[in-house]
């Protein structure tokens, strides 16, 4: 094994060490706000700055390859993959953290009915983050593609809760200060998913050499490939 792949080795299991913390940092963060615990979100803000330490690690480690080793082909590739993915993967952690501190405000305003369309949509940002990771361990551009395909039941999940939320402004508008943190946490759910979106993206330019970004929208995926994809048992497959 050469220098450079041993480098590379190292520097996968980082990034995969990266996404982990965040993926289960994110899932600590949703049953933050789901049991308006405030202890679970200070532990989700301070991940966060262990997060923001392995990011600035992983970035500069990309760094010190490229100017070291000066790779080509699909090493370069990797690298420029590694680079974007990092970024993305920090951006959720920021967003993991700003739930946390919802979660935490939540805490000391009067109980409010938890909108049914808020726990699918949580499982289901995390289920895309999980199959986006799943996708960049694997370097598989079929389960990438139906994370970019499943884009659009996240969005109509995101206008189910806001509709949920109108409603629940309407029955009990006396609490309107918690109701509005909830909007808050909806659009960071939103915003979850077009980072998790985003590294399936960043996974096919690995495997495939082409920029899928700002091309028109993939059509929904069938019925049969979203059931695989949210999947949480590989075994299944």
């Amino acid at each position: 094994m050469t220098h450079l792949e041993r480098e590379i080795d190292r520097l996968k299991r980082k990034i995969l060490a990266l996404g982990a913390l965040v993926e289960n940092n994110l899932r600590l963060a949703f049953q933050a706000i789901e049991s308006r615990d405030a202890d679970k979100g200070h532990r989700v803000m301070v991940t966060d700055i262990l997060i923001d330490e392995q990011e600035v690690d992983v970035e500069e480690d990309c760094l010190k390859i490229l100017a070291l080793y000066q790779p080509v082909a699909s090493d370069l590739r990797f690298l420029v993959a590694v680079i974007k993915i990092n970024s993305e993967l920090e951006r959720i952690g920021d967003l993991a953290s700003n739930i946390g501190e919802r979660a935490i405000s939540l805490a000391q305003e009067h109980p409010v009915p938890m909108p049914g369309c808020f726990a699918v949509m949580a499982e289901r940002t995390g289920t895309i983050l999980e199959k986006s990771l799943d996708a960049l361990v694997r370097q598989d551009a079929i389960t990438a593609r139906l994370v970019l395909a499943a884009d659009d039941e996240i969005d109509a999940l995101y206008r189910c809760l806001i509709e949920d939320l109108k409603a629940i402004i309407l029955t009990d508008p006396e609490h309107l200060d918690a109701i509005v943190l909830l909007f808050s946490v909806a659009r960071y759910l939103e915003r979850l998913a077009d980072h998790a979106t985003n590294i399936a993206e960043d996974v096919l330019y690995m495997v495939e050499g082409e920029i899928h970004r700002h091309e028109m929208p993939a059509p929904p995926a069938p019925p049969a490939e979203m059931t695989e994809l949210f999947r949480r048992d590989d075994g299944e497959k």
